[in-house]
C-alpha cells in the first residue's frame, strides 16, 4: 500500500476485505455475499417453480413503476448530464484520478474498447435497426405517424424520420453515458484518491462517514449486486433472443425454450473461461475483438449501404437530436405516454441497473486520467460512436423502406420482429449470409464480455472491495448471471427481463442522486 493510501486508510478506517470471512478457500464479505447469494438463489428457484405466475406479476410491476415514476427517471437523467458537463467546464476537471503523479494503466485503444463493449454492446446490436424503425412508425412528441393501415402519407415522412432518429439517439447518447460517468467517477475517486476499497459503499463515505462500514454500507452493496445482476440478465436475454433468431434465420435452428437455455448455457460456459483468465488476458482481449468486429460490420454497412445518406445523416441526425432534446427530456405535460413509459423510463432504469457494473468496471481501468479527460471520453466519445452506429444501421433500414416506393410496409415497419430486425436489414445487401453471421458472433462476444465483466464487478463488491478474490467466487457469479437470465426468459420472456431491470433500477436511481453529491464533495477536497 502506498503512503497516500496508508494516510487515507487512517482517515476513514476502511480497508479492502477487512470484514471478510474465509471458508472453503473463499474470501467473501460478511454479510453482503451471503445475503445477496441467498436471495438470488431463492429467486431463481422460485421463478422456475412458479414460472406461469412470475411473468404476469413482473409485467404489472413494470407498468406501475414506469407510469408512476417516469418523472423521477427523466429528471434524474437530466441531472446526471448537467452534473457531468458542469465538472468538465469547471476547474475541478483538472483533478487526476489516482493523484497528481498517477499514470494510465491502459492505452486509449484498450481503454475505450473495454468501456464501450461493457457499456452497451448487446443493446446496440438489438436496437440499432429496431428502434429507429419503430419510432418512425410510432413517432414520439405527438408527431403524426406516416404509416396508417398499410398506407404511407409522404408529407409526414420527414418529420417522423427526424423524430425517430432523435428519439433513438436520446436513448443511446449523453444520458446513459452520464449515468455511467457519475458512478465511475465516484468509485474511481474513492478508490484511487482516497484509498478506499473498490466497492459501491465507498463512494458514499463523504455523506455517511464511518456508517458505510455497517448496515448502511451493506444495503448499498447488496442493492448494487441486485441491480447489476438483473441489469445484466436483461441484456443477456436480449442477446440470446437475437442470436437464436439469427441462427433460425440463417440455418433454420428452431426457436424453442430448450434452445434458449442451451444457448445461454453455452455462452455462459465461454464467459467462465474468460472470467478465469482475468481482466487483461480475458476481458481486455475479448473487448478488443468486439471492437474489431463492430468496426468491420459498421464499415461494411457504411460502404455498401446508402453511403452518402449515412454520412449526411450523421450530421442531420445529430442536429435533430440537439433540437428535439429539450422536448424529449421534458418530464411534465407529455402526451406520448407509450414512448415515455415503454421506452424512456425503461431505458433509464436499465442503464441505472447497469451503472454499478459499468461504473465500477470503468473506474478500475481509468486510473491516471484527469477527471475532465475521464468525463469527455466516457460521455462524449461513446455518444458520437452511438450516433454513427444508429445512423448507419437505422438510417440504412429507413432508406431501404423509403427508397422502395413504400412497398412492403407491413414487412418492413409494422411487423418488424424485434430480434430479426438486424438480419432483415442485412438481407438485401451483398454477402448477407456472412454479415449476418458476423452479427451473431458479435452478439455472442458482447454477451461474453458483459458476463465476465459483470462477474468481476459483482465479485469485487461481494469480496469487500478486493480485486484479487479467489477464482471460484467469479465462477459462482458468472454461473448465476446465466441462471437468472434463463429463469426470467422462461418465466416471462423479454417482458419479465425488462420488468426486473426497472424494479432494481428504481431504488438505485435514488442512490445515484446521492452519489453525485458525494462525488462533488470528494472533488472539492481533492482540488484543495
Amino acid at each position: 500500500m502506498s503512503s497516500v493510501e496508508t494516510t487515507a486508510t487512517e482517515e476513514h478506517g476502511l480497508e479492502a476485505g477487512q470484514d471478510n470471512v474465509r471458508i472453503l478457500g473463499l474470501d467473501i464479505h460478511n454479510p453482503v455475499f451471503f445475503v445477496s447469494a441467498a436471495i438470488i438463489v431463492g429467486f431463481v428457484i422460485f421463478t422456475l417453480i412458479f414460472r406461469d405466475s412470475v411473468g404476469p406479476a413482473l409485467s404489472e410491476l413494470r407498468v406501475w413503476l414506469t407510469s408512476t415514476f417516469d418523472w423521477l427517471f427523466i429528471i434524474a437523467g437530466n441531472l446526471f448530464v448537467l452534473f457531468c458537463l458542469a465538472i468538465v467546464l469547471s476547474p475541478l476537471g483538472r483533478v487526476r484520478i489516482g493523484g497528481a503523479e498517477a499514470m494510465p494503466d491502459f492505452g486509449y485503444a484498450g481503454w475505450f474498447s473495454m468501456l464501450f463493449a461493457a457499456g452497451m454492446g448487446i443493446g446496440l446490436m438489438f436496437f440499432g435497426v429496431l428502434e429507429p424503425m419503430y419510432h418512425f412508425s410510432n413517432p414520439p412528441l405527438g408527431i403524426a405517424s406516416p404509416v396508417s393501415a398499410g398506407v404511407v402519407n409522404p408529407e409526414a415522412v420527414e418529420a417522423a424520420r427526424e423524430a425517430a432518429m432523435a428519439a433513438t439517439i436520446y436513448h443511446w447518447g449523453l444520458h446513459p453515458w452520464a449515468i455511467y460517468a457519475v458512478v465511475g467517477l465516484s468509485l474511481a475517486l474513492a478508490a484511487y484518491n482516497k484509498g478506499m476499497p473498490m466497492s459501491v459503499r465507498s463512494a458514499f463515505y463523504p455523506i455517511f462517514g464511518e456508517r458505510v462500514r455497517g448496515w448502511i454500507g451493506h444495503i448499498i452493496d447488496i442493492m448494487a449486486v441486485f441491480a447489476t445482476l438483473f441489469g445484466l440478465a436483461t441484456s443477456l436475454g436480449f442477446g440470446a433472443e437475437q442470436a437464436l433468431a439469427g441462427f433460425n434465420f440463417l440455418y433454420g435452428v428452431p426457436v424453442t425454450d430448450t434452445m434458449k437455455v442451451l444457448l445461454i448455457t453455452g455462452i455462459t460456459a465461454i464467459a467462465l473461461v474468460s472470467v478465469v483468465a482475468g481482466l487483461d488476458a480475458g476481458v481486455k482481449r475479448l473487448s478488443e475483438i468486439n471492437m474489431v468486429l463492430a468496426v468491420l460490420l459498421v464499415s461494411f454497412v457504411f460502404a455498401l449501404g446508402p453511403t452518402m445518406e449515412i454520412a449526411a445523416g450523421f450530421f442531420t441526425n445529430t442536429w435533430s437530436y440537439v433540437t428535439h432534446l429539450p422536448a424529449l427530456s421534458n418530464p411534465f405535460g407529455r402526451t406520448d405516454d407509450e414512448f415515455v413509459h415503454g421506452w424512456t423510463a425503461f431505458y433509464w432504469a436499465w442503464w441505472i441497473s447497469w451503472s454499478p457494473f459499468v461504473g465500477m468496471f470503468i473506474a478500475r481501468i481509468s486510473r491516471g486520467r484527469t477527471v475532465r479527460e475521464f468525463i469527455v471520453c466516457v460521455l462524449l466519445i461513446p455518444t458520437i460512436a452511438s450516433i454513427f452506429w444508429m445512423s448507419a444501421f437505422g438510417g440504412t433500414a429507413l432508406s431501404q423502406f423509403l427508397n422502395d416506393g413504400y412497398q412492403g410496409v407491413q414487412e418492413t415497419v409494422a411487423a418488424y420482429t424485434p430480434e430479426l430486425s438486424l438480419f432483415r436489414m442485412l438481407e438485401p445487401m451483398p454477402l448477407a449470409g456472412l454479415t449476418s453471421l458476423i452479427g451473431i458472433v458479435l452478439v455472442i462476444v458482447f454477451f461474453v464480455t458483459s458476463s465476465d465483466s459483470g462477474s468481476l464487478v459483482i465479485d469485487t463488491i461481494t469480496a469487500g472491495g478486493k480485486v484479487d478474490a479467489p477464482v471460484a467466487q467469479r465462477v459462482f457469479w458468472a454461473t448465476f448471471e446465466g441462471l437468472v437470465a434463463i429463469a426470467l426468459l422462461l418465466g416471462g420472456g423479454l417482458a419479465a427481463l425488462q420488468a426486473s431491470a426497472i424494479a432494481t433500477g428504481f431504488p438505485f436511481a435514488l442512490l445515484l442522486l446521492l452519489m453525485m453529491v458525494a462525488a462533488w464533495k470528494t472533488l472539492l477536497s481533492e482540488s484543495r
